[in-house]
């Protein structure tokens, strides 16, 4: 694992244990966002330099083993010309050649190597990037609808109405919390509603008693002799 990778993985961890106390977690997943973003431009930049530097062990790789191929060529124009010194002297240079070539092609292999590396973090990051975005947005609009049910809740507190507040593998414990307060922002509506009821359901039934005394005055009346 690589020195970067590890660092995202702290940083990850340390985002998924702040979510969960935060008291703001849209403004501490702008604060992540801000730093991955960071990240992903530093990544960017080496990510070109890896790729000017593999290009560059590339073209000495591939001059190596055309200077190698030469040399042969010509030790076995000195064979076919009977100057063996020649050859042998052809042949040394061929052997440095070869010796540069393998040299220069395990570097590139490498470089190239930790260039996909790279890449590979780079599409991650991205990915991470994109999706804690996205998170955001939707958090972001969750709570401020909270809020507003909040103040709602508040105000009818007071004598106004109802209201409520926010949200987070990064998100999972912070669904709890807001789904306990969406809960409660709920039973206080039920609540509200459910007084409204009694208190209708409550006059009506003393309209219901005063209809049936009045009733009964008028039989009493009718007993007495007095018609209206």
């Amino acid at each position: 694992m690589s020195i970067m990778r590890r660092v995202r993985d702290i940083t990850v961890a340390n985002l998924n244990e702040r979510l969960e106390k935060a008291e703001d977690p849209v403004r501490l997943i702008d604060q992540f966002l801000w730093s991955t973003r960071e990240e992903i431009i530093q990544a960017e930049r080496l990510h070109q330099q890896y790729l000017g530097h593999s290009n560059h062990l590339k073209a000495q790789w591939l001059q190596a083993e055309q200077q190698k191929e030469k040399r042969e060529q010509q030790a076995l124009t000195a064979l076919k010309a009977g100057e063996e010194q020649l050859a042998r002297i052809a042949l040394h240079e061929k052997t440095t050649s070869e010796e540069r070539s393998n040299q220069y092609r395990e570097l590139y292999e490498q470089s190239r190597q930790n260039t996909m590396d790279l890449e590979d973090q780079l599409r991650e990051m991205r990915s991470e990037y994109q999706l804690v975005y996205d998170k955001r947005e939707y958090y972001a609009a969750r709570m401020e609808s909270l809020r507003l049910q909040q103040r709602m809740n508040a105000r009818y507190t007071e004598g106004g109405q109802a209201g409520g507040i926010q949200p987070g593998s990064m998100f999972r414990r912070l669904e709890d919390r807001i789904g306990d307060m969406e809960m409660e922002a709920k039973s206080l509506h039920d609540l509200r509603r459910m007084g409204k009821e009694f208190i209708t359901e409550a006059g009506n039934q003393v309209q219901s008693v005063i209809e049936r005394e009045l009733q009964q005055l008028k039989k009493k009346l009718e007993k007495e002799g007095w018609s209206s």
